[in-house]
């Protein structure tokens, strides 16, 4: 049965509420917008053109007579709600009762009427809707604004657009003061007054009469209407009246909810935090957290960042974001072009941008508002600097115009491609994007939480959009589609018009229908915003648990161990990656998870999510239940298709924009390519059928021929340290196949293959724990490349002396391709090198290989050593891109040369900043050679986590603590001391076979901690964890035992602490024994001595080295 849903209020936030929940759940509400105006919703930004006669109120409409039919949306237009009963769920309008499940006050805001003489009579009119605007055309003859801010303004310059005598009274010093400085409002004023408009500042009204307005100096000015525009306040009065808590507006939180259940409110009428919004965008985005609430799908808490004002007055272009009021310490920067009328004020504190204001040139003013709260450089003053800014220089205007509508991995591959075509010669490229970020990369988000930054996951590099003319619109949301108009309308009402228009919206996350989805403590796995919030909950948690078990899902319970908590995964299906892998597949999968501390729950269907004194519980249909501190859901996404249907552009049943093979939609002006589009009822949710989609429709653009025919699925990755790949067909559906099944038990190893019937053919396959065979596999799929006789072979473990089991890349033809992301051959690669790259970051700049989803990276690299070998080119063995040697160059470099730092090194015989290769490796040369404390501030910034935290990471995430105990030996009190410390972090007690005790469990945050502890009972680290002297293993010697001959105290100092700490290009381990009956196994290490009557015994290498070798010296090279 539908929910009854009531929205109070016809305006532009109670219509935005409507089209989501219809894009979103259609059907699950049945719902009904009750309106006082006696007129569908129109767009309130466009009173003043239809003042001025520019447009009429059909065009200003939101939404066609047919939409409200086709959705099941009820619209009582010209009805006031008198009354709300909030315990029995009901309303009383004008024509009757109403009961709602859902109750949403839209009320918006009214005009504030000033208390001045005559503002009660008839020809006195506000400008707040489409009847005042009605009133105020009915009536001729001069009229009177009474007010200069932006409303004011625009009221004015409507009217003497349509032939009027108008007069503007306004009684500040200037106009538009809380969006203008004094010489803005004057410029502005210079503007109007030479349109023919009277502007009187700094003036007091005495009383508004019957002809004219008199001010209190005596001066009058006739008037057949007056016009007040003196501002607005939110409209509660009826809220009020039913109960609701109410101070400027009525509170709510920022899921839009107030403190009755049941009860919302959205947009000029509600006040978040103290604050109320007079502003479009701020309310449509809120009505977008309303919809994500109610849809069971929650988003993030509204937020909203400053986007600026712009006057809507044709031929006046003024715009300001950010504060005005420059305060003692404040840097203002100025510019004026007389001859243009252009100024430019930046406002700066403490060296960083703080405002903007522009008059007569606002092309820049969305990069300048999207740098506020940065650096600025004095250039900015002329053209600012960034990586998203309109095209600096001239645009001509006689170009078409193409609108890209969203600017993710996809949108932006979509540009790289125009940029290659030329198109960006051809078109103005304009881009909207909705989020602050640019582009960047999805596919490795969960790196953020390991470290990486927003800027270094940002796909845009340099000044890739001042370079090629085209404007990114950042924090850009797009409202609506017009077709007809061939316009598109943004949040705050400004419309781009186009001529091709390309819709790249992407996805949004599913987030299942279940009550307590909305609770504080819930999430999404989506964006670099939803990660921070992520994050910032965390901090304080210690128990997270994701719905889904996915692809994406396994990403966010990664994500959640990387920051430290109890993880666990809840599966609706019976298998993890149901779409991905088979049975066993995914039962290795899971056994491997669960190994690593993961709690996996499959088959479980959740009913409800509730609020308990220690945290959130999930409820299970079979009766069980999980406790945990928060939820991050990650089960599924679904096509952003919102635009497009409200548009009247052709959807899927299930969603989607349907697109033919030129990635057209119904509409052939009108493009969609990603996880937006539908294509032949699939929707593709990874990035390279989206990349291939993003060339297809660029080369379409151009006039090229190119069709999209589908896109491989293949996939691999990395989930939870774990190697999982699944290609083709790894269900094995195809009628007739044959598959091939491998498991390694003990290294919990799991591999499939799927045969054609008559085994000649790879159909797909499936590799969990060890995927190095993934690039050879799916290069033999895609190219039908002949199978050996026994196919099995292809997966079984190649035996020692036997031939390889595949004939690598030296047999994939030319035409293979690589890297599907961007589309790269095996010749591709290869004519690369022919031209003169010889290395990975070569390959990566001119042919885009592996700089997508990098998947093919080590294929690539295989392909480049190929062709490089082939052209008898010597393969180089760097250690990486910013070090032209190898290991034991490098060791040699630091040895004779007497480097001391990793600083020293890179810049006498390296590049750049180094990375996360060659700074553990320097480290590890610098240590062996100088042995230096490693945490000086020289040398830390180089160390990996566990010589970083002098801790061992285990598989689960956890830490091992080893405290040195030299020889084995202990104190009593010290005994006591590590006993109390494992008590008191739950650790895990184990004596190892170094004669220490390790213990185990210990949380990065803890490790501070229980080393202080440590150190004030006397121990220090036992370098359990690094290439260095581990432990020196004894017995007790002659002191103690029968047998022993010699005890360890000898004047050259005891080999069990004399050496502590050395480090070494690898783990050492030593062991000394007081007698031949070797009870320390000193044979065993990699140095052992041995006690005799007449001395000791030396021995190198270990015991098998010394059986096979007993004469003469050993020597190992490290």
């Amino acid at each position: 049965m539908k929910r009854q849903l009531v929205i109070i209020g016809n305006g532009m936030a109670a219509t935005r509420l409507a089209q989501t929940l219809a894009a979103r759940a259609d059907g699950a509400f049945h719902i009904t917008i009750i309106g006082d105006e006696p007129c569908q919703a129109y767009n309130r930004i466009q009173l003043s053109p239809v003042l001025g006669g520019e447009k009429t109120l059909a065009q200003t409409l939101l939404l066609p007579a047919q939409w409200y039919q086709q959705h099941d949306v009820t619209v009582r237009i010209g009805e006031t709600v008198e009354a709300v009963d909030v315990r029995a769920k009901t309303l009383r309008t004008t024509r009757g009762e109403l009961r709602w499940d859902e109750l949403i006050f839209a009320t918006g805001s009214q005009a504030t009427i000033p208390p001045l003489a005559g503002a009660g009579l008839a020809h006195v009119y506000a400008f707040r809707t489409f009847a005042d605007v009605e009133a105020i055309l009915a009536l001729g003859g001069p009229a009177v604004v009474i007010g200069g801010g932006v409303l004011g303004v625009e009221a004015a310059a409507a009217l003497r657009r349509s032939g009027n005598e108008v007069t503007l009274l306004h009684r500040g010093e200037w106009l538009m003061e809380q969006q203008t400085d004094a010489f803005a409002g004057q410029q502005l004023q210079s503007q109007l007054e030479a349109r023919g408009i009277g502007c009187v500042m700094a003036c007091r009204i005495a009383a508004i009469r019957e002809r004219d307005v008199v001010l209190e100096d005596g001066r009058t000015f006739a008037a057949s209407r007056v016009v007040l525009a003196t501002g607005v306040r939110p409209n509660i009065e009826l809220a009020q009246r039913s109960g609701l808590e109410c101070r400027r507006g009525i509170v709510v939180d920022r899921q839009m909810a107030t403190a009755l259940p049941g009860v919302s409110a959205i947009g000029e009428c509600c006040e978040i935090d103290g604050r109320t919004w007079g502003l479009v965008a701020p309310c449509l985005r809120q009505a977008e957290v309303l919809a994500a609430r109610l849809c069971a799908m929650p988003g993030a808490d509204f937020s909203w960042q400053d986007s600026g004002t712009r006057l809507k007055v044709t031929g006046i272009e003024l715009f300001s974001a950010g504060e005005l009021v420059a305060g003692e310490r404040d840097e203002q920067w100025t510019s004026w072009d007389p001859l243009a009328q252009h100024y430019r004020r930046l406002l700066l504190r403490d060296g960083k941008l703080c405002g903007v204001l522009l008059l007569g040139d606002c092309a820049n003013a969305a990069p300048l508002t999207a740098q506020l709260g940065t650096s600025a450089p004095p250039e900015w003053l002329f053209d600012p600097s960034s990586t998203q800014p309109r095209a600096a220089g001239q645009i001509t205007m006689t170009k078409p115009v193409l609108v890209l509508i969203g600017h993710g991995m996809v949108g932006h591959h979509f540009l790289e491609q125009c940029v290659s075509r030329n198109l960006h010669q051809q078109y103005r490229i304009v881009a909207f994007c909705e989020e602050r970020y640019a582009a960047y990369d999805r596919v490795h988000l969960s790196e953020y939480f390991a470290g990486r930054s927003a800027e270094s996951l940002s796909l845009v590099k340099g000044d890739f959009f001042t370079d090629n003319g085209i404007e990114l619109r950042l924090s850009e949301p797009v409202a609506a589609i017009d077709r007809e108009a061939r316009v598109v309308r943004d949040a705050h009402g400004h419309e781009t018009h186009w001529d091709k228009l390309v819709l790249a919206t992407g996805s949004y996350p599913f987030v299942p229908p279940m009550p307590g989805h909305d609770l504080d403590g819930c999430f999404v796995y989506r964006t670099l915003d939803d990660l921070d919030r992520i994050a910032a909950c965390a901090s304080g948690a210690k128990r997270g648990v994701v719905i889904g078990g996915g692809l994406l899902g396994l990403e966010a319970a990664n994500a959640l161990k990387q920051l430290g908590l109890e993880t666990h995964v809840v599966e609706f299906a019976p298998n993890l990656m149901a779409v991905q892998l088979d049975g066993p597949g995914a039962a290795m999968l899971r056994e491997k998870i669960s190994d690593i501390g993961v709690g996996v729950h499959t088959s479980k269907a959740t009913q409800q999510i509730v609020r308990e004194a220690n945290g959130l519980a999930l409820n299970f249909a079979d009766g069980g239940s999980l406790n945990t501190d928060m939820v991050v859901f990650s089960a599924g996404i679904r096509p952003q298709d919102a635009l497009a249907r409200s548009s009247g552009l052709a959807v899927g049943e299930r969603g989607g924009i349907c697109i033919d093979d030129r990635c057209r939609t119904s509409d052939p002006d009108v493009l969609a390519i990603g996880e937006c589009a539908l294509w032949e009822n699939k929707i593709y949710g990874l990035v390279a059928p989206g990349y291939q989609m993003a060339r297809t429709a660029a080369a379409d653009l151009a006039g090229e021929e190119a069709r999209f025919g589908g896109a491989d699925m293949s996939t691999r990755l990395k989930l939870l340290g774990i190697d999982v790949a699944s290609f083709g067909d790894a269900q094995g559906r195809t009628p007739g196949s044959q598959s091939y099944q491998w498991t390694h038990g003990p290294e919990q190893i799991y591999k499939k293959i799927v045969v054609s019937q008559d085994g000649k053919k790879l159909l797909g396959g499936v590799l969990v724990g060890d995927a190095s065979d993934y690039s050879t596999l799916l290069q033999m799929m895609l190219n039908d490349m002949a199978l050996p006789s026994r196919p099995e072979s292809l997966i079984l473990p190649a035996l020692e002396g036997s031939a390889p089991k595949a004939l690598g890349v030296a047999a994939l033809p030319d035409s293979a391709q690589i890297c599907s992301c961007h589309n790269v051959s095996k010749g591709d690669i290869c004519h690369a090198v022919s031209g003169g790259a010889g290395d990975m970051a070569a390959i990566k700049s001119c042919t885009k290989a592996a700089t997508g989803c990098g998947g093919c990276s080590a294929l690539v690299k295989q392909v480049m050593e190929y062709q490089l070998s082939a052209q008898g080119v010597e393969v180089k063995k760097d250690v990486c891109e910013h070090f032209p040697w190898s290991r034991q160059e490098i060791y040699h470099l630091v040895r004779v040369n007497h480097i001391r730092t990793f600083e020293q090194l890179v810049a006498r015989y390296g590049r750049g900043h180094g990375c996360e290769i060659c700074k553990p490796l320097v480290a590890s040369v610098l240590a062996s050679c100088w042995n230096e404390y490693l945490l000086k501030p020289a040398h830390l910034p180089l160390q990996d986590t566990n010589d970083r935290y002098f801790a061992n990471i285990q598989k689960d995430g956890t830490y091992s603590v080893v405290p040195r105990m030299a020889a084995g030996e202990v104190t009593p009190d010290g005994l006591i001391a590590i006993g109390q410390i494992a008590k008191r972090y739950q650790l895990y007690s184990k004596i190892t076979g170094g004669q220490r005790i390790d213990l185990f469990g210990a949380r990065l945050e803890e490790l501070p901690a229980i080393w202080r502890e440590l150190a004030d009972a006397g121990f220090e680290t036992g370098h359990a964890y690094g290439k260095s002297l581990r432990t020196v293993k004894s017995c007790v010697g002659s002191t103690w035992c029968r047998y022993g001959v010699q005890d360890f105290d000898r004047p050259g100092g005891d080999p069990r602490t004399s050496l502590q700490g050395l480090r070494a290009p690898h783990k050492i381990k030593m062991a000394v024994s007081g007698c031949t009956r070797e009870c320390a196994e000193a044979q065993g290490k990699d140095i052992g001595v041995i006690a005799t009557e007449k001395g000791w015994n030396l021995y190198v290498c270990g015991k098998r080295r010394h059986e096979a070798a007993p004469r003469g010296p050993v020597c190992q090279r490290y």
